[in-house]
């Protein structure tokens, strides 16, 4: 049995009749950038996470960039953030001449240490970002007490939860702004580049919507120093129809990973993901982690599953403090034992709408089998070593 990472064809076969006169529509009208479908995205994908505005952008990494650049981050400024994440929050702190503040990650959640992030404020700093990591919302009450009372901005990266919500409410509106990316393998995924940013404050959603448009609210007339961080009218347009599916097809995550877990529960070899009692978690990812043997056994894991028809991830193997390019910061491998040993240990499974419970029985079958190889060649070896 073959089972994919990912299968985006064949949500696109499920809905390509409607795909498919939404781009002609885009191809008639010849309104490729920005246009009607963009801006009837933006306000569909506003309402459906109660939030006022939603900027549509050319990708998530431009959301953490303008967000960030919209509430005055400088050169000299520092943010805190987690580093257990994806690059791309980093570079929405660096792109503003700022200094990245790693911080750990909670061992249950996998989210930023919220204990952690009040050790690490200065003078300097002048945001946290909350990244809602595999899908699950980050503690956002804790968080904002501690923005409240040193007076900084809080900042929500949600490129991996579409639809999470944080004690009932919807992410991308909890903070004074948000990004959102729609990369085509997101819960919520354009046919190409695309993000946006949310906020409920009129000023900051007026200026990001400069930013993305080189600083100006009016053609020729630039007010302040922006980019070129259009979202095109093809992605508003696939976005706008597949944004009618995101609560199904939500289910149908969580669904797979109530299946996964039940399925794998009892292997003690490995930890199931946890959802938090805060939080609906939407599964962007479904990462189990490994309890003994760490990376070498998580890698011939993921090596015999592959040569079984089964896809895997790893999210993230090296932590951002560890990357070549942020060697300035003068981190080193021990900084943060949390993240350092999920990047050893986490094993991201199969996780898309289409997954069938054959299949994913199917995945949790080859892992017990690897397991139960593994632990009869350890006996074999010490029973020959007894000898």
């Amino acid at each position: 049995m073959e089972v994919p990472f990912q299968d985006l064809k064949s949500q696109y076969k499920a809905i390509k009749e409607e795909i498919n006169p939404a781009i002609q529509e885009v191809l008639e009208s010849s309104a490729f950038v920005l246009g009607k479908s963009v801006k009837e995205f933006e306000e569909q994908f506003a309402r459906v996470h109660e939030v006022k505005h939603c900027i549509g952008l050319s990708s998530g990494t431009d959301g953490n960039h303008s967000v960030l650049w919209a509430l005055g981050v400088k050169v000299g400024d520092e943010v805190i953030m987690p580093v257990n994440t994806f690059i791309a929050t980093a570079w929405g702190v660096v792109l503003n001449g700022a200094r990245p503040v790693f911080v750990d990650c909670d061992a249950e959640s996998a989210n930023i240490s919220v204990p952690q992030i009040e050790q690490h404020i200065t003078p300097k700093t002048r945001a946290v970002v909350a990244v809602h990591l595999y899908g699950q919302a980050a503690d956002l009450d804790p968080i904002r007490k501690i923005t409240d009372r040193y007076k900084i901005y809080l900042v929500e990266d949600c490129a991996q939860a579409h639809l999470a919500e944080y004690k009932g409410k919807k992410v991308g509106g909890l903070s004074e702004a948000a990004s959102f990316s729609f990369y085509p393998g997101k819960n919520l995924g354009a046919y190409g580049e695309a993000g946006a940013a949310t906020t409920n404050n009129d000023a900051l959603a007026a200026t990001i919507r400069m930013i993305r448009e080189h600083g100006s609210s009016e053609k020729y007339r630039h007010e302040i120093f922006g980019h070129n961080y259009r979202m095109e009218g093809i992605q508003g347009a696939v976005l706008k129809v597949k944004l009618k599916y995101i609560e199904d097809w939500t289910e149908k995550r969580r669904n797979a990973a109530r299946l996964y877990s039940q399925y794998l529960n009892d292997i003690e070899e490995i930890k199931t993901p946890s959802e938090m009692p805060y939080a609906k978690h939407v599964y962007h990812l479904y990462v189990i982690q490994l309890t003994r043997g760490l990376e070498d056994e998580r890698n011939r894991l993921a090596e015999y599953l592959k040569e079984s028809g089964i896809s895997t991830g790893l999210h993230y193997p090296i932590p951002l403090h560890m990357q070549k390019c942020f060697s300035y910061l003068g981190y080193k491998a021990g900084d943060f034992p949390v993240a350092e040993k999920l990047a050893r240990s986490g094993l991201s499974l199969p996780m898309f709408p289409e997954l069938k419970e054959e299949q994913i029985e199917y995945v949790a079958k080859k892992i017990r089998n690897f397991f139960k190889s593994e632990n009869q060649s350890k006996r074999s070896a010490v029973e020959e070593s007894i000898k």
